[in-house]
């Protein structure tokens, strides 16, 4: 046979190699098959509360526009922005989808290329020439290697990676939508504060009233010195609770500012009163609950995640195969690109582990009860997801109906107020029952306050665990994830 038959022969067999192994690559280990999780048919504290209809869905990015409050929005709209947790969210999903790409790289061939060239002299003495001798050698070749993957380790790699990236996005997606709800409930809280400063003020000014009615009194011989005392202090301590809180009000204001990504010296926010009416909020059936919470997308994703690596790890048990090969030219000039200087091997080689003490059974075992460990998480998420939304419900129900009967307590004390301070300014009753009702007046306000505050908190509460108009469909889709360098065809 001729040279030039060997060297065309060659590589067509080994290209023939090439496409039989192609032809019966398979991806060896269970492909995913999403587990169920625990579904109830509808919520149990949706009974007697009345959410919005379903047109009022949340809107799927600025939720917090339910409670139509012009500073909330412009405070929400800067954690997405300049919240550090979200931004570190945010550079653990580019690592995700980096090694995605990394992943990939190993489905395609390696190739490198060298150049060398040597300059070698021999002086006449050695050579025995006039002037020496001078002799250029050069080799130019390219070299490459190819793990044909022909079980699907790297596919089933690429895969688990893949849906890691998915899992880091719903990370992403849920620091967010929590770092927003920390927000809101902070702001809620601060205005709450604001609310419960103007009362003991407003309050602080009835009492000034009541001590002045106290001074006439004794004044005129009517009432005592204990008396005007008596409503000295209860002036001043009222005073006393106002300014006091402040403490509390700096401190939301504190954390406001950190969770927008300021230090708290560079945020002032104006005072002002908490609303009085609270946002309808659409809920949804709780199957809808699984599709619209970035942690439960996270959790399912982490199964599949897992579920690759069980085929990874099988795949093990089967031999490696890879192409190698090199090409080039070797000549005594530099650079010599001549087909009488041509060099060129090409060569199929198999690896197959025959003895490792039961290492890989191991790994796939391990593989396995990681996969049945993220199963059981996925669960717990989920139900963890349930019972936040029951829990809500319930506050939003029963804190509905305590608001109707604290607010007919309240009117009720203020009239009894009312009613005793006509008596005293008359003189028909000591002045201690006064300073009780009084009491028991600012009492019932306070526990208004609280309620109508812990409504808000709840509301806030209730639209994070819904997902706050979040979407699984938002997560980047697996395609686009694969086509940041696309996967060879063979």
């Amino acid at each position: 046979m001729s040279e030039r038959g060997l060297k065309t022969r060659f590589p067509c067999s080994a290209l023939a190699l090439i496409m039989a192994l192609a032809a019966a690559s398979c991806t060896v280990g269970p492909d995913y098959d999403r587990p169920s999780a625990p579904e109830p048919v509808k919520y149990k504290e949706l009974k007697g509360w009345k959410p919005a209809a379903p047109a009022d869905a949340l809107d799927r990015g600025a939720w917090w526009a339910v409670f139509k409050d012009a500073k909330l929005d412009s405070l929400e709209r800067q954690v997405e922005i300049s919240n550090q947790t979200v931004i570190g969210a945010e550079a653990a999903y580019r690592q995700a989808r980096a090694i995605v790409k990394e992943a990939q790289a190993g489905l395609f061939p390696t190739i490198t290329a060298n150049y060398t060239a040597i300059d070698t002299h021999q002086g006449k003495a050695l050579s025995g020439l006039e002037h020496g001798t001078t002799t250029v050698t050069s080799d130019l070749f390219t070299s490459g290697s190819w793990d044909l993957d022909v079980w699907g380790k790297i596919r089933r790699t690429v895969e688990s990676d893949v849906a890691g990236a998915q899992v880091s996005a719903a990370d992403l997606a849920n620091a967010t939508l929590s770092e927003q709800a920390l927000l809101a409930i902070a702001y809620f809280n601060l205005r709450a504060a604001d609310s419960l400063e103007t009362l003991f003020y407003t309050t602080a000014a009835a009492y000034k009233r009541t001590l002045e009615i106290t001074q006439h009194q004794y004044d005129a011989g009517v009432a005592s010195k204990a008396d005007v005392a008596t409503a000295l202090a209860q002036m001043l301590t009222t005073e006393a609770s106002a300014i006091n809180v402040g403490v509390s009000r700096a401190q939301f204001e504190h954390a406001i500012a950190v969770l927008i990504g300021k230090p708290p010296a560079e945020l002032s926010i104006a005072k002002g009163a908490l609303a009085n009416n609270l946002p309808a909020i659409p809920v949804s059936l709780p199957s809808a609950l699984l599709e619209r919470r970035p942690d439960i997308a996270a959790a399912e994703r982490l199964m599949q995640q897992q579920s690759a690596l069980i085929g990874a790890a099988i795949a093990l048990f089967y031999p490696d195969i890879n192409l190698s090969g090199t090409f080039g030219f070797q000549g005594p000039h530099a650079l010599a690109v001549s087909l009488a200087h041509e060099l060129w091997t090409a060569g199929v080689s198999a690896a197959q582990v025959v003895f490792d003490g039961g290492l890989r059974g191991a790994e796939v075992e391990a593989a396995r009860a990681t996969f049945d460990q993220s199963v059981a998480n996925y669960r717990q998420t989920v139900l963890t997801a349930f019972q936040q939304v029951e829990d809500n419900l319930a506050a939003l129900r029963i804190l509905a109906r305590s608001a109707k009967v604290q607010g007919q307590a309240v009117k009720a004390a203020q009239e009894e107020v009312d009613i005793l301070l006509n008596q005293y300014r008359a003189g028909t009753i000591a002045f201690t029952a006064v300073v009780v009702a009084q009491a028991m007046l600012l009492g019932d306000q306070e526990t208004d306050l609280t309620i109508r505050q812990n409504r808000f908190l709840a509301s806030a509460s209730l639209i994070e665990a819904l997902g706050g108009g979040w979407e699984a469909h938002l997560l980047p889709s697996s395609v686009d994830l694969e086509q940041q360098n696309p996967m060879p065809h063979l």
